[in-house]
This record gives C-alpha cells, structure tokens and sequence, in this order.
C-alpha cells in the first residue's frame, strides 16, 4: 500500500465566481493526505466510521449513549488545550496556525477581540507567556536525542489520515498519525507525541491506563497492518513531554501486556459499535436495575459492628 497524493479537491479560482468544492468524501480504503483535521474528525465515510477515541467512548466508564452524544455535538475549541495544539503544531511542523496575543492575561477586551479573530481564522490563540512556552518545548524536544530521531524530517509525513475496513467486523475504521515515516529501514516505528504534567515513567503507567493509550497504540498498529504499511513487529511509541520548564520529554512504549488489553478492549469496541449501527439503539450505563454497594471505607469502617 503507497501513500496516496492529496485527495482534497480544489476550488476552482478562476475568472467569475469559484464553484463549491465537492465534499471530501472516502469511498476506498487507505492513506490520505491533505486532509483538514475538521474533515477529518467529520467522519468524511459515507456509512460512518470508528476512531480510537470513539472506541474508547463507547466503553465504560462511558457507554454509546454518551459516545453517540458526543459524536452528534461536536464542541468548541477549549483554551485550556490550547497550549497542547500549539506546541503539535511546532513539534510536528502541520496543523493549524499560531497567533501570539501580545497581552498578559486574557481579561481585557482587547486580548478577548483577537483570540476571537484568531479562533475566526482556524488558528490557535496563545498569550506572549505561552508561546514562549510552546517555542521552549519545540526546541527542548529537539534536544532529546530519540524524539528528535522519531520525527526526523527526512521521509517522515505529519498527520496522515487512514482509513480501512476491519476485516472481523467489516466496520469501518479511521486514524490520523502524528508522524509517519515508512522509508526508514528496520521494523516501523510510530510515534505520537502527548503533551503532560509529569513524563516520569512511575506516572506515565497510570496515565498510559487512565487514557486509553495502550488501546490507542494496538489501534493504529491494526489499521497499519490492515492497509498492509506494518508488520507483525511494528512499534507504536509515545513522545511525552512535560509542559512546565525544563520540559522534559520521556519516549514510553506500552509493553506486550497493555497491547493485549487494549486489543482486547478495542475489538469490544468494534462490536458494540457495530451491534449499535444495526439496532440503531445506543443505550446509557445499564438497562437493568444497577445494584450500589457503599464505598469499601464504608463497609470496612460498620463490617464488625454490624455483622
């Protein structure tokens, strides 16, 4: 499978007015370039299709109802993921703009007004202190040896999109790798770059679990194969990196018993997708009666009194 050219169309710019572009539509399986993140996490599939995040949605602790709210309300940009946004876009050298908004805080009216019409123009607002900020976390990440290899410019492509039919449920599937580089010889390796509170390896276990990360690894790694630009010894990696100073960066990979698990809560996944899709029925936590016990303090702190 090669990666194909862009798959965008064009507006025509020429003399008179310039007719709508036909909508980006996937009707084939495999690896797009130049396709906008908003058309991208639109689902351009005419019948639908799952993400990694999706996936991990609709599986407790939430459940297709919240997933299917989720995906049917797309929200607004948040400030407090600003920062991450801005610093993938410099690590990554693809995604949207960056405008520094040269104000200390964003109380005044005058700040508002331009991170309005920096939003306005699909770019991210960031105050002079965090743009510092994210320009310090670019050039620290360059300094670290094994990041700086994994995102070498040289035959590495930023976020690709890919799409491809699982061949057990015959779903639908979708991905969008922060960095893809298939002309480097040797085992592929796909790394994804995270920004965090703390890249300490004791930490980034729990954070590896509370996120879903090993899912999210086990996913990209089956879509790769599946368009047939894997082996069985593919890697997916996670570049973290801190977001306060030094900005230390820790490259983790999930280990073979977290890919398990998030195989396994990925093909879970898939079917509960695709038993939702047919039934059209999308249901909450439980339709039975949820049976409560007491937090286990409580129930250690009466068990002798009461037994």
């Amino acid at each position: 499978m090669t990666v194909q050219p862009d798959q965008v169309p064009a507006v025509n710019t020429t003399a008179g007015t310039a007719p709508p572009a036909e909508p980006f539509v996937v009707t084939q399986p495999g690896v797009y370039t130049g396709v906008p993140a908003d058309t991208y996490h639109a689902d351009p599939t005419p019948t639908g299709s799952l993400s990694s995040t999706g996936a991990r949605k609709l599986l407790p602790p939430s459940c297709p109802a919240l997933y299917r709210h989720w995906r049917d309300n797309p929200q607004p940009p948040k400030r407090e993921f600003d920062l991450g946004h801005a610093a993938h876009t410099l690590v990554l050298g693809a995604g949207p703009g960056i405008v520094e908004i040269k104000h200390d805080s964003w109380r005044t009216n005058a700040a508002k007004d331009a991170g309005k019409a920096a939003r306005a123009a699909g770019k991210v607002p960031l105050l002079s202190a965090d743009y510092a900020t994210v320009n310090a976390m670019a050039a620290a990440l360059r300094e670290h040896p094994t990041a700086a290899n994994l995102l070498r410019p040289v035959g590495g492509q930023p976020e690709l999109s890919l799409f491809w039919i699982d061949p057990e449920t015959r779903i639908w599937c979708r991905g969008r790798t922060d960095w893809l580089d298939v002309s480097r010889p040797g085992r592929l390796i796909v790394p994804d770059y995270k920004t965090c509170a703390s890249a300490a390896p004791d930490d980034l276990q729990k954070a590896i679990w509370d996120h879903g990360y090993g899912q999210q690894a086990d996913w990209y790694l089956g879509g790769l194969r599946a368009l047939g630009l894997a082996n069985a010894d593919a890697q997916f990696v996670f570049i973290f990196q801190e977001r306060r100073p030094p900005y230390l960066v820790t490259v983790a990979q999930p280990d073979p018993f977290a890919l398990k698990v998030g195989a396994h809560l990925n093909r879970e996944a898939r079917h509960l997708y695709r038993e939702c899709v047919q039934s059209g029925r999308w249901p909450g936590y439980t339709d039975d009666v949820a049976l409560i016990s007491l937090p286990g303090w409580v129930e250690n702190r009466y068990a002798k009194e009461l037994m």
